[in-house]
């Protein structure tokens, strides 16, 4: 990467203030940026580091009004978050490598490949699969038999997808997460010994979606585990079988959701969160860190903190009174 100011407010609708022949070849965060890097200003929070960082190049929100004088050329864009982040994937692009496959791999006759599929060394490819153009699978992924896997994603190294799995485009699974393994279904027996349940379900997975390395996602007894398009999950999540997430929901690591658990669209889970299992959260629904949330959501755009997780406001209250009484 190596681009000036001018290129920068270009590729991003932006304009600049200062000199739009500044260079960058590398970013830096605010606080650590240095000549010939470029960062960026989205956070209130780091507005310190504005006035003291050595950057090259800044990006700012176009309504940032800065109180003191700043070093860096700015390049004000409507979203600096949005901004970085598309410069980014523009930057590191997507390896678009004319080779088929290597020779280190196992594809099944019956397989059909897309054009300009990547494959790496140590990757099995089942009976029956299909594999949109431009997707790229790094080594040692197993994608077992019937799996569709849509155009333009990318499959990270020790991926496994079990047979008759369903993934859209522009996909993105990162490494070692597992894709329709079976589900934790027992039946307890009379004799108290576990039956265990078969799982012929599969794991549908929309167009759009990343999931975070060791996530492992369910296929269901019967029917479908839907991931809907737009979601982002984070690294060592667990969502059970046939559980239902919503489109443009985020769930960051640690995450568990049991059993035909339905998440509405929008919602945002934080880190280590529990949601019960045959229960329904409503759209638009945040739950903080460390909640645990045993009971149906009705409420659109709801906040809820604690365990079990309750209304943010309520709970804040409870735990001013509960840790007044502890201090007396």
């Amino acid at each position: 990467m190596e681009m000036t100011a001018k290129d920068l407010a270009a590729a991003l609708g932006g304009t600049v203030e200062g000199n739009p022949e500044a260079r960058v070849d590398s970013f830096a965060k605010i606080e650590h940026g240095k000549p010939g890097q470029l960062s960026f200003f989205a956070n209130p929070k780091y507005e310190e580091y504005v006035y003291t960082s050595k950057a090259s190049v800044l990006l700012v929100n176009n309504d940032f009004q800065p109180k003191k004088p700043v070093e860096p050329t700015l390049v004000r864009v409507p979203d600096a978050y949005a901004a970085v982040a598309k410069l980014m994937k523009l930057v590191a692009g997507r390896d678009k490598d004319l080779r088929r496959h290597r020779g280190r791999c196992r594809i099944a006759w019956s397989a059909k490949l897309g054009r300009c599929v990547w494959v790496g060394d140590f990757v099995t490819i089942g009976k029956g699969c299909t594999i949109g153009d431009f997707t790229k699978i790094h080594d040692n992924v197993t994608i077992g038999a019937g799996t569709k896997i849509g155009k333009n994603c990318i499959i990270y190294p020790g991926v496994h997808i079990f047979p008759g799995m369903i993934i859209g485009d522009r996909v993105i699974l990162h490494a070692g997460c597992i894709i329709g393994d079976d589900g934790f279904g027992n039946a307890l027996q009379p004799d108290g010994s576990w039956q265990k349940i078969e799982h012929l379900g599969n794991v549908i997975i929309g167009n759009d979606v990343e999931v975070g390395s060791n996530t492992t996602i369910d296929r269901a007894p019967m029917e479908s585990t839907i991931i809907e398009d737009g979601v982002r999950i984070d690294n060592l999540c667990q969502v059970a079988h046939n559980v239902v997430i919503g489109k443009n929901t985020a769930i960051a690591a640690m995450t568990g959701m049991a059993g035909s658990a339905k998440l509405g669209e929008g919602c945002v889970l934080g880190g280590q969160v529990g949601i019960n299992g045959h229960i329904t959260v409503a759209p638009h629904t945040s739950v903080c860190a460390h909640s645990l949330v045993i009971g149906n959501v009705r409420k659109e755009g709801t906040t809820l903190m604690g365990n079990p997780a309750i209304d943010n406001k309520a709970y804040l209250k409870a735990y001013a009174k509960f840790k007044q009484s502890s201090e007396e």
